[in-house]
């Protein structure tokens, strides 16, 4: 339903994570290579990034490919985490600004890539907008980001149907999950990608397995098996 993406490292710019990589989110939002739900990313996107501590966004409903301003800021904006998505929604749910990841409450930034019934979240009006990953993130912000893998578990027992790829970050740690949908992992010298999809060829993207929580933290990357695994 969606591709998303999370840094943490030594501070780049958010270009050369979302604009200029051959297979980078710009080029997701119309032509994924690992997309098992849709074709495209056209619904909107948004990427954020820590500023001396402070979480910051630019989020659009438009497509990233149509955004000159965008494009012509981000090579001057540099971060050492940073959590960008492109939006595919979900049918019946609005395509706004506000739908679109990544979602904040203050001290983390997070991505939802996939669908939950929203009859399964409870209402809340925290929540950024109506859609079910802005309901998801309310959740789960509610929850605490250290309750993660219970909170997905939780879902997606409710939910059979769910998928619940996470990205989060809070400046200093970044977390992940997969819960039906892919992710992998680039440990690189400066720092770690967790991305929906590869953005490059880089040999040394890995696959994280399905059900799993990716704790990175410094140069410490864990991957922690959610409860319901194989």
């Amino acid at each position: 339903m969606c591709r998303h993406l999370g840094w943490l490292g030594e501070p780049v710019s958010v270009a050369s994570l979302v604009l200029d990589p051959p297979d980078a989110l710009l080029v997701q939002s119309y032509s994924p290579r690992l997309q098992k739900h849709g074709t495209m990313n056209a619904d909107g996107w948004g990427a954020g990034f820590f500023d001396a501590g402070t979480p910051r966004r630019w989020r659009s409903a438009a497509p990233l490919w149509g955004d000159a301003s965008f494009a012509s800021v981000a090579p001057a904006l540099r971060s050492g985490c940073v959590v960008a998505a492109v939006r595919s929604a979900t049918v019946g749910m609005p395509i706004e600004p506000s739908a679109s990841a990544p979602f904040t409450d203050g001290q983390w930034l997070l991505s939802h890539n996939g669908v939950v019934d929203r009859s399964v979240l409870p209402l809340s009006s925290a929540a950024e907008s109506t859609v079910d990953s802005a309901l998801l993130a309310a959740l789960i912000f509610d929850r605490g980001l250290d309750a993660l893998g219970d909170t997905i578990v939780e879902v997606g027992t409710a939910d059979p149907n769910a998928r619940l790829n996470i990205i989060a970050a809070n400046g200093s740690r970044l977390l992940g999950t997969t819960w039906g949908d892919t992710l992998s992992i680039l440990r690189r010298d400066d720092g770690v990608v967790l991305a929906s999809e590869p953005y490059d060829d880089d040999p040394r993207w890995e696959e994280v397995p399905d059900r799993h929580l990716v704790d990175v933290s410094g140069a410490s990357v864990e991957l922690i098996a959610l409860k319901g695994s194989s």
